[in-house]
């Protein structure tokens, strides 16, 4: 075994007894590197096939040639060339950054709190951010105003950033007691930031007018059509980032399965590295929904099954759900206008069909381990 692997997992195993307390799945496919190249190859096949599909039809080829104007730097060349890099490539790029970064803030959220069904969204935190978001879209011509005319492009994920960490504080703070997560008080307190949130979001959708009604309507149906570069540079500086910080910590995550106690045992600051990873796990969530609204179930299912498939070791499990979440968006998102094309199905519309009876799959099996 190389270094890297035993120091990912020696922490875990000097536990003691406390890993007889939780269950341990066996992982479905080993080894795991071959499970990454795979998903990695089939997350290029996918970006090559939505790149080809839509109610314009292209040859491989013309997306070749496409790819080398845009690497070379060219202008634009013919209505092809236009169609494939302003309107579907960014589609592309932004539904691989969004599902990566709501996976993986799924995943971690996950770790922290020790509960498999745990999920940004369950748990408020995009309820949150999506209210920051509203309120931005609304009130930007007058009570905010300043904030937007000093933040620019990056007021809108900014907002929504600021809402679900606010959120995901509240909520960390109402679930922990004497140091320790309760997952009833937890879930208890999503709800109800779920109820509060979404009646402030009601208020501010109430004093909306025609125009802003009619972008909140789609936006909070989910949707990735009107993302362009723009909205892509501010989302993936929001992503990306707590991304990478997220795959260092993996060690952290990994102590944590054992609980908090155990961890401190082993040496790591516990409540501050927590806090730190829900912070870019709120960051992360924020960034989607700010460019692509309300999208569902991708932070609960992903990391939810691969932890059956590959086992519970977050330095594969993260990696894994970022490739598995921006595989599954962009199969979504080509759906999502294909299925009644040339009309657009708004994207978090249909992972609410798929995510809808595979959650409530999940809660029978989680149910039928509680028994």
């Amino acid at each position: 075994m190389d270094m890297s692997a035993r120091s990912s997992i020696e922490p875990v195993k000097g536990a003691g007894d406390a890993a007889d307390h939780e269950p341990v799945d066996r992982p479905l496919l080993r080894p795991l590197p071959w499970v990454t190249i795979l998903l990695s190859i089939t997350l290029l096949l996918a970006i090559v096939v939505s790149l080809l599909t839509g109610p314009m039809s292209f040859s491989t080829g013309e997306i070749i040639t496409s790819a080398k104007l845009l690497f070379s730097g060219a202008e634009t060349a013919g209505t092809a060339d236009w169609v494939i890099r302003e309107l579907r490539l960014p589609r592309v790029v932004l539904a691989c950054v969004v599902g990566a970064g709501l996976a993986v803030a799924g995943c971690v959220t996950q770790g922290v709190f020790r509960n498999p069904l745990a999920d940004p969204g369950l748990i408020g935190v995009s309820s949150g951010a999506a209210f920051a978001a509203v309120a931005v879209i609304v009130l930007s011509g007058s009570l905010l105003q300043g904030w937007s005319g000093l933040t620019g492009p990056y007021a809108l994920p900014l907002a929504a950033f600021v809402g679900g960490l606010a959120v995901t504080m509240v909520i960390y703070r109402l679930g922990t007691r004497n140091g320790e997560t309760q997952v009833a008080l937890l879930l208890l307190a999503g709800i109800a930031i779920n109820v509060l949130a979404g009646a402030a979001t009601g208020i501010l959708t109430y004093v909306a007018d025609d125009q802003q009604l009619r972008d909140l309507t789609f936006w909070s149906m989910g949707s990735l059509a009107n993302g362009g570069w723009r909205e892509i540079s501010a989302c993936a500086v929001f992503v990306l980032a707590p991304l990478a910080y997220c795959l260092s910590r993996f060690r952290i995550l990994n102590a944590l399965l054992l609980g908090e106690q155990v961890a401190g045992h082993l040496g790591f600051p516990v409540q501050r590295e927590k806090r730190a990873l829900l912070a870019a796990a709120a960051l992360m969530v924020g960034a989607g929904v700010a460019v692509a609204g309300m999208i569902g179930f991708i932070g609960l299912v992903v990391p939810h099954l691969l932890r059956l498939i590959v086992g519970p070791d977050h330095r594969w499990l993260i990696g894994l759900s970022a490739l598995s979440g921006a595989l599954l968006l962009l199969i979504a998102d080509t759906l999502a206008r294909t299925v009644i094309a040339p009309a657009d199905l708004p994207v978090g519309l249909l992972m609410a069909i798929i995510g809808g009876p595979v959650f409530l799959f999940l809660l029978v099996q989680q149910s039928r381990r509680w028994v």
